[in-house]
């Protein structure tokens, strides 16, 4: 297999599940912000243009994060990073899964960006504190996301909250998940992807 990406993106969350699913001899290949990569063209891979993007051994493309994630739960050389079909917990990891793509990941860009007006700034980061309250209020109790034990969702949800930095926001306000954060980077699997991506 061989996983495109780019460092400091969501593609970090397929990448730790590549290394902490004990997947051996998959590729990386980095896309840059022009979309090239060392193969040329990155839109002949995936004509979305972005990234994660999952080529299978059999030549076929994934794309998507979530599906990327829940394809690579599913087929892990170590199991359980995904529970599953048809049980509430496989169920939960997709609501999970679905509700950091679409309030949490999609939150992000218009932050980053310098000329977003600072009514929609302030209210973006409105909106992304009561999501992050969100996330610690079901993190009570709890050590991981779903079943008290590292799946997929934990992956992105990793990916995603660390972005916080980046905004000149800290999760101070919301000390489970902080802790949550730190727990699931002390993983030396998750360690050594962030290692390796960000140095």
């Amino acid at each position: 297999m061989r996983l495109f990406y780019h460092a400091g993106t969501c593609s970090l969350a397929p990448h730790i599940i590549l290394e902490e699913g004990g997947f051996t001899g998959y590729e990386l290949e980095q896309v840059d912000q022009q979309h090239r990569w060392s193969g040329g063209d990155f839109f002949e891979v995936n004509p979305k243009g972005y990234i994660p993007t999952l080529e299978l051994d059999d030549g076929q493309i994934l794309t998507e994060g979530a599906a990327i994630l829940q394809h690579l739960g599913d087929i892990a050389p170590t199991r359980g990073f995904i529970d599953e079909p048809g049980s509430i917990g496989r169920a939960r990891q997709v609501e999970l899964l679905t509700f950091t793509a679409t309030e949490l990941h999609k939150t992000f860009p218009p932050l980053w960006r310098p000329d977003t007006p600072d009514a929609q700034r302030a209210e973006g980061i409105a909106l992304l504190r009561r999501r992050l309250g969100h996330v610690e209020r079901g993190l009570e109790g709890r050590e991981f996301l779903v079943n008290d034990r590292f799946s997929v969702a934990d992956a992105y949800m990793f990916t995603v909250v660390r972005w916080v930095s980046r905004i000149d926001l800290t999760l101070d306000e919301w000390p489970r998940l902080s802790a949550y954060i730190d727990r699931v980077g002390a993983r030396p699997g998750v360690a050594r992807v962030v290692q390796q991506e960000e140095g």
